[in-house]
């Protein structure tokens, strides 16, 4: 996942408002993608004023960025507890109901967010939606038999299609594979479908984040945020 510089006042404001919520001598997980980016950049800004705090993070490219701004990021296996992590989302609805993992990150995300004392979830005021689907739903795969598995999944019904980056299978962080699931319209619950494709052998996780949130931080266009407690 590499972050983009492009000017997006929606999304600064949710990751400046975010930054504001981090205190002293706390353990801060780093989300992935172009809203976290915001964040850990307001987390820089406020660490060069004199916070102290430590890190853990999601993704190669968020603990480069912490690092380069002076953030110390610590290894998961070091710790006992997060206490709050800031992320975005690729869509979540009103139930705060998630799709993550456009990424790439949707494993370490999920790992380090159920590690965490609260989620904070951050995100532009086009992530909300009414029900989620619309966004590609991201699965995370061992390549060993990649192509059945991604059978396996098709024979349920679901449209899939391999990652690729540059005209090459995308390769996460732990090395695995990614299949998005395209959805006609998502029938059922998005609980129903994560049963089902969590029950497929070779799907290590789902891009479903479901009772996670804590408190949402949506940005608009003029650069002001609403809060969902």
């Amino acid at each position: 996942m590499s972050f983009t510089n492009q000017k997006s006042p929606a999304k600064e404001a949710a990751g400046a408002e975010a930054a504001k919520l981090i205190q002293n001598n706390m353990i801060v997980g780093l989300g992935t993608g172009s809203t976290a980016f915001f964040f850990i950049q307001g987390l820089i800004k406020r660490c060069k004023k004199g916070l102290k705090i430590k890190a853990v993070s999601s993704s190669k490219s968020s603990e480069q960025l912490a690092r380069d701004g002076g953030i110390e990021v610590l290894d998961l296996n070091d710790i006992e507890k997060i206490d709050m992590t800031v992320d975005g989302s690729d869509e979540i609805d009103h139930q705060k109901r998630m799709i993550k993992g456009g990424g790439g990150a949707l494993l370490r995300e999920k790992i380090v967010v159920n590690a965490s004392d609260e989620m904070v979830v951050i995100v532009d005021e086009s992530k909300v939606v009414d029900e989620l689907g619309e966004f590609p739903l991201p699965l995370e795969v061992v390549p060993f038999g990649y192509e059945l598995t991604k059978k396996q999944i098709e024979k349920k019904g679901y449209r899939t299609t391999v990652r690729k980056k540059e005209n090459e299978i995308y390769i996460t962080d732990n090395g695995n594979y990614i299949i998005d699931v395209q959805f006609k319209h998502l029938s059922g619950t998005p609980e129903d479908h994560e049963e089902v494709l969590k029950n497929i052998p070779g799907v290590l996780e789902t891009g479903f984040f479901f009772n996670l949130a804590g408190r949402v931080i949506i940005g608009d266009h003029e650069g002001k945020v609403e809060i969902w407690k």
